[in-house]
Protein backbone atom coordinates (compact mmCIF):
# COMPACT_ATOMS: atom_id res chain seq x y z
CA UNK A 1 0.00 0.00 0.00
CA UNK A 2 0.86 3.97 -0.57
CA UNK A 3 2.66 4.87 2.66
CA UNK A 4 3.63 9.18 3.89
CA UNK A 5 7.12 9.17 4.23
CA UNK A 6 8.16 12.26 5.68
CA UNK A 7 11.05 11.10 7.50
CA UNK A 8 14.71 11.42 5.79
CA UNK A 9 15.69 14.06 3.77
CA UNK A 10 15.28 14.42 -0.21
CA UNK A 11 17.67 12.61 -2.25
CA UNK A 12 18.74 13.37 -5.15
CA UNK A 13 18.19 10.86 -7.89
CA UNK A 14 19.46 10.54 -11.99
CA UNK A 15 17.90 8.39 -14.62
CA UNK A 16 20.51 6.54 -16.90
CA UNK A 17 18.77 6.06 -19.98
CA UNK A 18 16.02 8.44 -21.70
CA UNK A 19 13.78 5.90 -23.62
CA UNK A 20 10.40 5.02 -23.00
CA UNK A 21 10.81 3.58 -19.32
CA UNK A 22 12.10 6.84 -18.25
CA UNK A 23 9.44 8.65 -19.40
CA UNK A 24 7.18 6.85 -16.29
CA UNK A 25 9.52 7.10 -13.99
CA UNK A 26 10.07 10.86 -15.06
CA UNK A 27 6.13 11.30 -14.41
CA UNK A 28 6.80 9.40 -10.49
CA UNK A 29 8.93 11.51 -9.76
CA UNK A 30 6.98 14.54 -9.97
CA UNK A 31 4.70 13.44 -6.97
CA UNK A 32 7.80 12.11 -4.93
CA UNK A 33 8.41 13.51 -1.50
CA UNK A 34 11.52 11.74 0.02
CA UNK A 35 13.33 11.94 -3.98
CA UNK A 36 13.75 14.85 -6.51
CA UNK A 37 15.12 13.98 -10.05
CA UNK A 38 18.35 16.46 -10.57
CA UNK A 39 19.35 14.83 -13.92
CA UNK A 40 18.74 12.13 -17.17
CA UNK A 41 22.20 10.55 -18.80
CA UNK A 42 21.88 8.90 -22.12
CA UNK A 43 25.07 8.37 -25.28
CA UNK A 44 22.76 9.91 -27.50
CA UNK A 45 23.13 13.73 -26.06
CA UNK A 46 19.79 14.94 -27.61
CA UNK A 47 18.03 12.63 -26.40
CA UNK A 48 18.71 13.35 -23.21
CA UNK A 49 18.57 17.01 -23.50
CA UNK A 50 14.91 16.73 -24.62
CA UNK A 51 13.81 14.83 -21.74
CA UNK A 52 15.89 16.77 -19.07
CA UNK A 53 14.34 19.92 -20.67
CA UNK A 54 10.49 18.42 -20.11
CA UNK A 55 11.83 17.49 -16.48
CA UNK A 56 13.14 20.48 -15.61
CA UNK A 57 16.16 18.94 -15.07
CA UNK A 58 20.08 18.59 -15.98
CA UNK A 59 21.63 16.40 -19.07
CA UNK A 60 23.73 14.43 -19.10
CA UNK A 61 26.14 12.45 -21.95
CA UNK A 62 26.85 9.45 -19.83
CA UNK A 63 26.63 7.61 -16.49
CA UNK A 64 29.88 8.12 -16.06
CA UNK A 65 29.74 12.39 -16.34
CA UNK A 66 26.29 12.33 -14.29
CA UNK A 67 28.28 10.03 -11.51
CA UNK A 68 31.19 12.44 -11.62
CA UNK A 69 29.24 15.51 -11.34
CA UNK A 70 28.64 14.94 -7.78
CA UNK A 71 24.82 15.98 -8.48
CA UNK A 72 23.01 12.41 -7.63
CA UNK A 73 22.55 10.75 -4.71
CA UNK A 74 20.77 7.70 -5.93
CA UNK A 75 20.69 6.57 -10.16
CA UNK A 76 17.72 4.43 -11.69
CA UNK A 77 19.30 3.05 -14.51
CA UNK A 78 16.96 2.27 -17.57
CA UNK A 79 19.21 1.66 -20.94
CA UNK A 80 18.50 -2.24 -22.50
CA UNK A 81 19.61 -4.85 -20.22
CA UNK A 82 22.89 -5.80 -22.11
CA UNK A 83 24.17 -2.30 -20.90
CA UNK A 84 22.94 -2.82 -17.51
CA UNK A 85 26.56 -4.63 -15.93
CA UNK A 86 28.98 -2.79 -16.92
CA UNK A 87 26.87 0.38 -16.25
CA UNK A 88 26.01 -0.71 -12.82
CA UNK A 89 29.50 -1.76 -11.81
CA UNK A 90 30.57 1.74 -12.65
CA UNK A 91 28.06 3.50 -10.46
CA UNK A 92 28.57 0.87 -7.66
CA UNK A 93 31.98 1.83 -7.73
CA UNK A 94 31.30 5.31 -7.12
CA UNK A 95 29.68 4.02 -4.01
CA UNK A 96 25.98 5.59 -5.80
CA UNK A 97 22.83 3.84 -4.80
CA UNK A 98 21.24 2.05 -8.09
CA UNK A 99 17.79 0.87 -8.65
CA UNK A 100 17.94 -1.01 -12.19
CA UNK A 101 14.98 -1.86 -14.37
CA UNK A 102 14.03 -5.35 -14.84
CA UNK A 103 15.85 -8.11 -15.81
CA UNK A 104 19.15 -6.73 -14.36
CA UNK A 105 21.12 -8.52 -16.11
CA UNK A 106 21.01 -11.20 -18.92
CA UNK A 107 22.51 -14.21 -17.03
CA UNK A 108 22.82 -15.35 -13.59
CA UNK A 109 27.09 -14.85 -13.63
CA UNK A 110 26.68 -11.04 -13.95
CA UNK A 111 23.84 -10.68 -11.84
CA UNK A 112 25.89 -12.25 -8.54
CA UNK A 113 28.56 -10.16 -9.66
CA UNK A 114 26.71 -7.27 -9.25
CA UNK A 115 25.05 -8.16 -6.17
CA UNK A 116 28.65 -9.29 -4.86
CA UNK A 117 30.04 -6.00 -5.47
CA UNK A 118 27.07 -3.88 -3.94
CA UNK A 119 27.90 -6.12 -0.99
CA UNK A 120 31.19 -5.60 -0.76
CA UNK A 121 30.79 -1.85 -1.22
CA UNK A 122 27.66 -1.75 0.97
CA UNK A 123 25.94 0.79 -1.59
CA UNK A 124 22.39 -0.44 -1.94
CA UNK A 125 21.46 -2.14 -5.67
CA UNK A 126 18.16 -3.54 -6.07
CA UNK A 127 15.81 -4.84 -9.01
CA UNK A 128 12.85 -2.49 -10.29
CA UNK A 129 9.73 -4.55 -10.35
CA UNK A 130 6.99 -1.92 -10.25
CA UNK A 131 4.00 -4.61 -10.14
CA UNK A 132 5.70 -5.69 -6.79
CA UNK A 133 4.35 -1.90 -5.54
CA UNK A 134 1.29 -1.95 -6.65
CA UNK A 135 -1.20 -0.70 -3.96
CA UNK A 136 -3.69 -4.23 -5.39
CA UNK A 137 -0.74 -6.45 -5.59
CA UNK A 138 0.18 -5.70 -1.84
CA UNK A 139 -2.97 -6.17 -0.71
CA UNK A 140 -3.63 -9.07 -2.07
CA UNK A 141 -0.25 -10.55 -0.60
CA UNK A 142 -1.62 -9.44 2.61
CA UNK A 143 -5.44 -11.73 2.30
CA UNK A 144 -2.81 -14.50 0.93
CA UNK A 145 -0.86 -14.31 4.16
CA UNK A 146 -3.66 -14.21 6.43
CA UNK A 147 -4.68 -17.22 5.67
CA UNK A 148 -7.77 -16.04 4.11
CA UNK A 149 -7.77 -18.40 1.01
CA UNK A 150 -6.03 -21.00 3.08
CA UNK A 151 -3.38 -23.27 1.65
CA UNK A 152 -2.21 -21.60 -2.23
CA UNK A 153 -2.68 -24.44 -4.54
CA UNK A 154 -2.54 -22.37 -8.16
CA UNK A 155 -0.61 -18.94 -9.20
CA UNK A 156 -2.00 -17.46 -12.62
CA UNK A 157 -0.27 -14.71 -14.27
CA UNK A 158 -1.37 -13.32 -17.58
CA UNK A 159 0.79 -10.44 -19.94
CA UNK A 160 -0.61 -10.65 -23.12
CA UNK A 161 -0.96 -7.90 -25.53
CA UNK A 162 -0.46 -6.76 -29.21
CA UNK A 163 2.50 -4.75 -29.32
CA UNK A 164 4.34 -4.44 -32.98
CA UNK A 165 7.91 -5.30 -31.75
CA UNK A 166 9.76 -5.17 -34.94
CA UNK A 167 12.63 -2.79 -34.81
CA UNK A 168 12.35 -2.68 -30.93
CA UNK A 169 15.11 -3.28 -28.71
CA UNK A 170 13.44 -5.85 -26.79
CA UNK A 171 13.02 -8.47 -29.73
CA UNK A 172 16.54 -7.96 -30.14
CA UNK A 173 19.02 -11.20 -28.51
CA UNK A 174 22.05 -9.91 -28.31
CA UNK A 175 20.27 -6.04 -26.37
CA UNK A 176 17.82 -7.46 -24.34
CA UNK A 177 18.78 -11.23 -23.93
CA UNK A 178 15.86 -12.73 -25.55
CA UNK A 179 12.27 -11.87 -26.33
CA UNK A 180 8.99 -11.75 -24.41
CA UNK A 181 10.24 -14.43 -21.83
CA UNK A 182 12.63 -11.96 -19.94
CA UNK A 183 11.06 -9.32 -20.93
CA UNK A 184 7.37 -9.49 -19.41
CA UNK A 185 8.49 -13.02 -17.77
CA UNK A 186 10.86 -11.12 -15.57
CA UNK A 187 8.13 -9.16 -13.78
CA UNK A 188 5.81 -12.48 -14.03
CA UNK A 189 8.57 -14.44 -11.94
CA UNK A 190 8.94 -11.94 -9.52
CA UNK A 191 5.14 -11.63 -8.94
CA UNK A 192 5.07 -15.52 -8.82
CA UNK A 193 7.90 -15.62 -6.31
CA UNK A 194 6.72 -12.87 -4.15
CA UNK A 195 2.71 -14.74 -3.57
CA UNK A 196 4.26 -18.75 -3.62
CA UNK A 197 7.95 -18.66 -3.01
CA UNK A 198 11.38 -20.24 -4.10
CA UNK A 199 10.29 -21.96 -7.34
CA UNK A 200 12.03 -25.71 -7.95
CA UNK A 201 11.22 -26.37 -11.79
CA UNK A 202 9.91 -24.85 -14.92
CA UNK A 203 8.65 -25.82 -17.96
CA UNK A 204 8.35 -23.34 -20.87
CA UNK A 205 6.22 -23.79 -24.56
CA UNK A 206 6.52 -21.66 -27.40
CA UNK A 207 3.44 -20.59 -29.09
CA UNK A 208 2.68 -19.88 -33.06
CA UNK A 209 5.28 -17.34 -33.58
CA UNK A 210 2.98 -14.96 -35.43
CA UNK A 211 5.73 -11.69 -35.72
CA UNK A 212 8.46 -12.35 -38.18
CA UNK A 213 10.78 -11.90 -34.86
CA UNK A 214 14.42 -13.60 -33.69
CA UNK A 215 13.30 -14.34 -30.80
CA UNK A 216 10.33 -16.05 -28.88
CA UNK A 217 6.71 -13.69 -28.94
CA UNK A 218 4.56 -15.91 -26.86
CA UNK A 219 5.14 -18.65 -24.53
CA UNK A 220 3.38 -20.29 -21.77
CA UNK A 221 5.13 -21.33 -18.49
CA UNK A 222 4.54 -23.51 -15.92
CA UNK A 223 6.29 -23.58 -12.38
CA UNK A 224 6.61 -25.54 -9.44
CA UNK A 225 7.31 -23.64 -6.08
CA UNK A 226 9.47 -25.66 -3.64
CA UNK A 227 6.81 -25.29 -1.10
CA UNK A 228 4.12 -27.45 -3.58
CA UNK A 229 2.19 -24.69 -4.89
CA UNK A 230 2.16 -24.27 -9.17
CA UNK A 231 2.59 -21.17 -10.90
CA UNK A 232 1.57 -20.51 -14.48
CA UNK A 233 2.35 -17.56 -16.74
CA UNK A 234 0.35 -16.83 -20.20
CA UNK A 235 3.25 -13.70 -21.94
CA UNK A 236 2.95 -12.73 -25.37
CA UNK A 237 3.35 -9.39 -27.54
CA UNK A 238 0.99 -11.09 -30.34
CA UNK A 239 -1.86 -12.84 -28.51
CA UNK A 240 -4.58 -10.71 -26.50
CA UNK A 241 -6.46 -12.48 -24.00
CA UNK A 242 -8.48 -9.43 -23.09
CA UNK A 243 -8.51 -10.58 -19.57
CA UNK A 244 -10.05 -8.23 -16.55
CA UNK A 245 -7.67 -10.14 -14.21
CA UNK A 246 -3.51 -10.43 -14.66
CA UNK A 247 -3.39 -12.28 -11.52
CA UNK A 248 -5.53 -15.00 -10.28
CA UNK A 249 -4.81 -17.12 -6.88
CA UNK A 250 -6.72 -20.50 -5.74
CA UNK A 251 -6.47 -21.43 -2.80
CA UNK A 252 -8.47 -24.20 -0.33
CA UNK A 253 -11.00 -21.95 0.60
CA UNK A 254 -11.24 -19.35 -1.73
CA UNK A 255 -10.14 -17.62 -4.80
CA UNK A 256 -8.43 -14.04 -5.15
CA UNK A 257 -8.15 -11.81 -8.79
CA UNK A 258 -6.35 -9.29 -9.03
CA UNK A 259 -7.30 -6.60 -11.97
CA UNK A 260 -6.11 -3.94 -14.32
CA UNK A 261 -9.80 -1.91 -12.48
CA UNK A 262 -10.19 -3.73 -9.76
CA UNK A 263 -9.62 -6.75 -7.79
CA UNK A 264 -11.62 -8.89 -5.66
CA UNK A 265 -11.58 -12.34 -3.68
CA UNK A 266 -14.15 -15.20 -2.35
CA UNK A 267 -14.23 -17.34 0.14
CA UNK A 268 -15.64 -20.43 -0.33
CA UNK A 269 -19.25 -20.65 0.29
CA UNK A 270 -19.53 -16.77 0.53
CA UNK A 271 -22.18 -15.61 -1.76
CA UNK A 272 -20.04 -12.80 -3.24
CA UNK A 273 -17.33 -11.20 -3.83
CA UNK A 274 -15.58 -8.86 -1.58
CA UNK A 275 -13.84 -5.73 -3.43
CA UNK A 276 -10.21 -4.87 -2.16
CA UNK A 277 -8.97 -2.75 -5.14
CA UNK A 278 -9.50 -0.34 -7.53
CA UNK A 279 -6.98 -1.61 -10.00
CA UNK A 280 -3.37 -1.03 -11.25
CA UNK A 281 -2.15 2.95 -10.83
CA UNK A 282 0.99 3.02 -12.70
CA UNK A 283 2.19 6.34 -11.48
CA UNK A 284 1.27 5.15 -8.02
CA UNK A 285 3.65 1.74 -8.30
CA UNK A 286 6.42 3.79 -9.74
CA UNK A 287 6.23 6.72 -6.75
CA UNK A 288 6.32 3.68 -4.13
CA UNK A 289 8.90 2.13 -5.91
CA UNK A 290 11.29 5.18 -5.66
CA UNK A 291 10.50 5.95 -2.53
CA UNK A 292 10.94 2.55 -0.75
CA UNK A 293 14.30 2.69 -3.11
CA UNK A 294 15.26 6.01 -1.30
CA UNK A 295 14.05 5.55 2.47
CA UNK A 296 15.95 2.11 1.88
CA UNK A 297 19.38 3.98 1.19
CA UNK A 298 18.55 6.02 4.08
CA UNK A 299 18.42 3.61 6.65
CA UNK A 300 15.01 4.09 7.35
CA UNK A 301 12.67 1.16 5.31
CA UNK A 302 13.79 -2.55 3.90
CA UNK A 303 13.52 -3.11 0.93
CA UNK A 304 10.75 -4.64 -0.77
CA UNK A 305 12.65 -6.29 -3.51
CA UNK A 306 16.54 -6.90 -2.41
CA UNK A 307 19.26 -7.98 -5.00
CA UNK A 308 18.93 -11.33 -3.57
CA UNK A 309 15.34 -11.55 -5.26
CA UNK A 310 17.08 -9.77 -8.38
CA UNK A 311 19.42 -12.91 -8.84
CA UNK A 312 16.75 -15.35 -8.28
CA UNK A 313 14.69 -13.63 -10.81
CA UNK A 314 17.25 -14.17 -13.50
CA UNK A 315 17.93 -17.61 -12.26
CA UNK A 316 14.63 -18.78 -12.92
CA UNK A 317 14.74 -16.46 -16.37
CA UNK A 318 17.55 -18.18 -17.65
CA UNK A 319 16.27 -21.62 -16.46
CA UNK A 320 12.73 -21.25 -18.35
CA UNK A 321 15.27 -20.70 -21.71
CA UNK A 322 17.20 -23.87 -20.80
CA UNK A 323 13.43 -25.71 -20.36
CA UNK A 324 12.36 -23.81 -23.89
CA UNK A 325 15.33 -24.98 -25.55
CA UNK A 326 15.25 -28.37 -24.49
CA UNK A 327 11.46 -28.94 -24.29
CA UNK A 328 11.62 -30.58 -20.91
CA UNK A 329 11.21 -29.44 -17.51
CA UNK A 330 14.05 -28.04 -15.65
CA UNK A 331 15.32 -27.71 -12.34
CA UNK A 332 15.76 -24.20 -10.91
CA UNK A 333 18.73 -24.43 -8.29
CA UNK A 334 18.49 -21.26 -6.19
CA UNK A 335 21.35 -21.57 -4.00
CA UNK A 336 20.75 -22.04 -0.27
CA UNK A 337 21.62 -18.41 0.50
CA UNK A 338 18.35 -17.41 -2.03
CA UNK A 339 16.21 -19.82 -0.27
CA UNK A 340 17.53 -19.07 3.61
CA UNK A 341 16.83 -14.61 2.42
CA UNK A 342 13.31 -15.06 1.33
CA UNK A 343 12.43 -16.95 4.52
CA UNK A 344 14.02 -14.67 6.27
Amino acid sequence: MSVSRDRGKQLRFGIVGAGRIAESYVQAFMSTRNAKLVGIADVLPQAARRMADKAGCDDFASHLAMADSGLVDAVVVTTPPATHYSICLDLLDCNIPVLCEKPVTINPESARQIRKRAGDLRTAFTMASKFRYAEDVVRAHDIVSSGTLGEIVLFENTFMSHVDMSGRWNSDPTVSGGGVLIDNGTHSVDIMRYFIGPLSSIHVVSGIQLQKLPVEDTVHVTARAKGGATGRMDLSWTLNKQCDDYIAIYGTKGTLRVGWKGSYYRQDGAPEWVQFGNGYNKVQAFRDQIENFSAAVQGLERLVIDATDAVASVDVVCAGYQALNQQSWVDIRETEELVASYAA
